[in-house]
């Protein structure tokens, strides 16, 4: 079969499914090609995002997308923790699956047509008749935009892999899940340039796990979980690369639009992506509707432009944390926890903004105290890293 569109997104996570919504909310035609069986599925998110974040995104998760509130956050090294909360209701954990759903049928509501089971085999550039030819199994399309949301897999073939990292998680039922508190613990010999993690997910139930360099994460994750000395019930696994790179320096070229995890949009804190590969999805969608309408001289290039004027700098940041992290031993990690106050952990509860944290991290990292520990432990490496 011989399918034509305006735009043709391939990958259907938060990304592409938003994108397509923007595009068929213009009146423009769009279709949205998934490889897997299921929207949302495979799961490979944590879950965590902002309320706020949420609505930026044009998103009221439903109640069965939602799992559960978090209060605080247990940041731990090899000897030392402290904890930050935050306000009531302001961060939650969501259900994937239901979420991406949900934005499907948004999209969908609005004319976006949306193929699972949908493994696209080629794409092609027909440069006389200016439109890409992308041939799955069981189809041919045609479009004049080609949207690339395939996530991290298109990121890891075309790019660096030192950006690349490996992760395991298991959704588990345990009686030691804090009930409203994430727990992050750093340990450079385990976790080496990351951490492991527990993210409540309600009814005793929490997603744990662990990624690193160079490691294998299967046993590293039951070495974390059993750990904490009691049984557990396994109800799912995941394994799955998480990228901590940085965006890509450009998503456009000419009529090729890249977003979400294929663009490198997930922080290289964290690697978590709901709102800025959300954003990526929904400035992609804009500006290409704006561009084939031709409303106000509008450019491809705006949605790179857009996307960098909101999350440019963050990142800057949060890559920049993380050079300085990864060259810390676990002494030295424990020596720059010390040093946290109870004020300091005060002020970020107070003003910590989870969707652009580096603002709370560079209260723990930024201050006299800290900036004077870290000169002391890299030195040289310090001012190189500056420059």
């Amino acid at each position: 079969m011989e399918k034509k569109f305006d735009s043709i997104v391939v990958g259907g996570s938060i990304s592409g499914l938003l994108c397509a919504r923007e595009i068929s909310r213009s009146g423009l035609s769009v279709a949205v090609l998934e490889e897997d069986y299921e929207i949302g599925t495979p799961e490979h998110c944590g879950g965590l995002v902002s309320i706020e974040g949420l609505k930026k995104l044009g998103i009221i998760p439903s109640s069965k997308a939602i799992l559960n509130e978090v209060n605080k956050a247990k940041i731990v090294s090899s000897t030392k923790e402290f904890e930050v909360c935050t306000n009531r209701g302001e961060i939650i954990v969501l259900d994937r699956r239901e979420l991406d759903k949900q934005v499907a049928f948004q999209a969908q509501k609005l004319g976006s047509q949306i193929r699972t089971r949908s493994l696209v085999m080629s794409v092609n550039y027909d440069s006389s008749k200016k439109e890409f030819i992308i041939k799955t199994k069981d189809n041919v399309f045609y479009s004049q935009f080609f949207i690339d949301a395939r996530g991290i897999t298109s990121l890891i073939n075309n790019h660096n892999r030192e950006g690349v990292l490996q992760s395991a998680q298991y959704e588990i039922y345990a009686d030691w899940i804090s009930p409203d508190e994430i727990l992050v613990k750093f340990d450079k010999e385990k976790y080496p340039d990351f951490f492991a993690w527990i993210i409540p997910s309600g009814n005793g139930k929490g997603k744990v796990g662990v990624a690193g360099r160079k490691i294998n994460t299967l046993e590293t994750l039951e070495s974390f979980i059993d750990s904490f000395g009691s049984k557990y019930s396994i109800i799912r696994k995941i394994y799955a690369p998480v990228w901590i790179g940085g965006p890509l320096k450009k998503f456009v070229y000419d009529n090729r639009i890249i977003i979400g995890d294929a663009a490198g949009q997930t922080k290289p804190t964290t690697a978590g992506g709901i709102f800025s590969c959300g954003m990526g999805g929904i400035l992609a969608g804009n500006h290409i509707a704006r561009y084939k309408r031709r409303i106000f001289n509008s450019l491809l290039n705006d949605y790179e432009r857009d996307w960098f004027s909101i999350f440019g700098k963050e990142f800057q940041r949060m890559l920049f944390f993380r050079k300085i992290m990864e060259r810390l031993d676990n002494k030295s990690i424990d020596a720059l926890f010390s040093i946290v106050s109870d004020s300091d952990i005060l002020e970020i509860s107070r003003s910590a903004n989870f969707d652009f944290h580096s603002l709370a991290l560079s209260k723990i990292l930024g201050s006299k105290k800290a900036i004077k520990l870290i000169s002391t432990l890299l030195g040289n490496e310090l001012r190189h890293l500056l420059n």
